[in-house]
């Protein structure tokens, strides 16, 4: 496996001669011949004073800061005097409120400095943490090889976190753990991809095409919100039966929140790459008509699900594991100072002993807590599926929009006849009697604005998810103009007062 060397890192991503040096002479300790021999071959034989390089150049004009490590000096370790460096960098980023690019290669603590050494991690997380806390984004490389304290400190802390191909990054180095317990690491575990699919990190990047992913997520991030997209077009609502919009939703082939993004929304960024039950939740950065946002979602995976009434086979359900990641895009959305948007599109809350062990209920009420209290405009966007706890909890919103053939309900109709009836032959009766339909929310102040569909949003995906992404462009613009004040107050009222005469 191939190493970056730091100043390939900064070469790679920064604009041509944009590059300016933040380093002073490395802050002096106390060394013995042994270790003082160490430092003199490693600046001989790499040019550099220090295991790490800080600065500033831009990135496609943009200020950006850089802290990189360069691992042919004594392994990337961090001591004393290659913390203190990070540490004014950062502190520095955050003082002239300067995006932080971070790219650790380390095999972590200095072993020649001991405790001390080790220690340093703490004051670089703090820094890190106080950057984060003023609203400005943290960006991390993971570069091979990336192990220890490094990895469990700063590399571990990014807002978006993304690794070189086939890099090892992991918590106890291999060649130390053979040496330890006397057996291999397990393989395959400790590499880029194999925490990608985990959800660890957001994505694999080769280096070539860092420039141009932090490009995307800059212009998300940083740049400017667009101007105000034009105002709708009065268009009739047709009076669609309930049940009509149930089936319509379960069809296989209806758009959902990857069709969305991939022709509703520009620069987009998907972030996290879990596998199994999370993976029915989609976070990204994208732009929708110019506005920036984060975005959660459910995706929709159909199980086989039979439109006639009293016939429910089962689809993919949404865990607690899917309903974290969707917090994770809430926390995301409030460090970055985004507006989020919501997508809901579930068939429903898993029904398992593992759902129940993991809390699950647990999830739901955090994601209403945090989500309700967020102190960022939020846009909800029932699409599809709105059925029980998992799609409530994405629900309260500054402004939610419903797609003609999106619901809303505590079960799918055939749980609700369940209940009523005993039965599951009543459902399209139920979900008539319930007023789950797009045009009974709206009647009931659930949802603010129905997106037409013409007639049905599988027969037009693209034509639809533009029209929606269109839609979503403007109320996030209308969110921004507001008071911040005023919107999570308005935002309270409006929930406290749902269903009051």
């Amino acid at each position: 496996m191939s190493r970056i060397g730091a100043v390939e890192l900064r070469d790679a991503v920064l604009d041509a001669g944009s590059f300016r040096s933040w380093d002073d002479a490395p802050l002096e300790v106390p060394v013995d011949q042994v270790y003082a021999a160490e430092l003199a071959r490693a600046r001989a034989a790499t040019g550099l004073d220090e295991s790490v390089l800080t600065g500033e150049g831009t990135v496609f004009g943009r200020r950006v800061a850089v802290v990189a490590c360069e691992f042919d000096f004594l392994a990337g370790s961090i001591g004393v005097a290659a913390a203190e460096r990070i540490t004014a960098a950062v502190q520095r980023a955050t003082a002239e409120r300067l995006p932080l690019l971070a790219s650790p290669s380390s095999g972590g603590t200095r072993m020649q400095e001991g405790t001390v050494a080790f220690l340093q991690m703490v004051k670089i997380a703090a820094a890190v943490t106080l950057h984060k806390q003023a609203h400005l984004p943290y960006l991390v490389y993971l570069r091979h090889p990336t192990t220890g304290g490094v990895f469990a400190s700063w590399g571990s802390l990014g807002h978006i976190t993304v690794a070189q191909p086939g890099a090892l990054i992991g918590f106890l180095g291999p060649r130390v753990y053979e040496q330890l317990y006397g057996e291999p690491f397990p393989a395959g575990v400790q590499t880029a991809e194999n925490l990608l699919r985990h959800g660890v990190i957001d994505g694999v990047v080769d280096i070539d095409l860092l420039r141009p992913t932090l490009d995307r997520a800059l212009s998300v991030i940083a740049d400017t919100p667009g101007p105000a997209p034009d105002a709708a077009a009065a268009e009739p609502i047709p009076d669609v039966p309930a049940w009509g919009s149930v089936v319509a939703s379960r069809r296989p082939d209806r758009p959902g929140v990857s069709w969305l993004l991939r022709t509703g929304a520009t620069d987009r960024v998907l972030l996290s790459g879990t596998h199994g039950e999370a993976a029915s939740t989609v976070l990204a950065l994208a732009r929708f008509g110019g506005q920036p946002a984060v975005v959660v979602g459910q995706r929709r995976v159909t199980g086989g699900l039979d439109p006639s009434p009293g016939r429910f086979a089962p689809a993919h359900r949404t865990g607690p594991a899917a309903l974290a990641e969707a917090r994770r895009g809430m926390a995301l959305a409030a460090s970055l100072q985004l507006p989020l948007v919501l997508v809901i599109d579930t068939a429903g809350p898993a029904l398992s002993a593992d759902a129940e062990q993991n809390g699950l209920a647990g999830e739901i009420a955090r994601c209403l807590s945090d989500l309700v209290t967020l102190d960022t405009p939020t846009v909800s966007v029932l699409l599809g599926q709105g059925s029980g706890g998992p799609a409530l909890a994405m629900v309260p919103a500054d402004r939610v929009l419903a797609a003609q053939n999106g619901w809303l309900a505590p079960l799918p109709p055939e749980g609700a006849s369940a209940i009523v009836f005993r039965d599951t032959t009543h459902a399209a009766e139920l979900a008539g009697a319930q007023g789950i339909r797009s045009a009974d929310l709206l009647r009931n102040g659930i949802v603010d604005a129905i997106v037409p569909e013409h007639p049905d949003a599988a027969d037009e995906p693209v034509e639809f998810t533009r029209r929606l992404g269109t839609a979503i462009a403007r109320e996030l613009h209308g969110l921004r103009t507001q008071p911040a004040a005023d919107r999570y107050a308005a935002r309270l009222e409006r929930y406290r007062r749902i269903g009051l005469p």
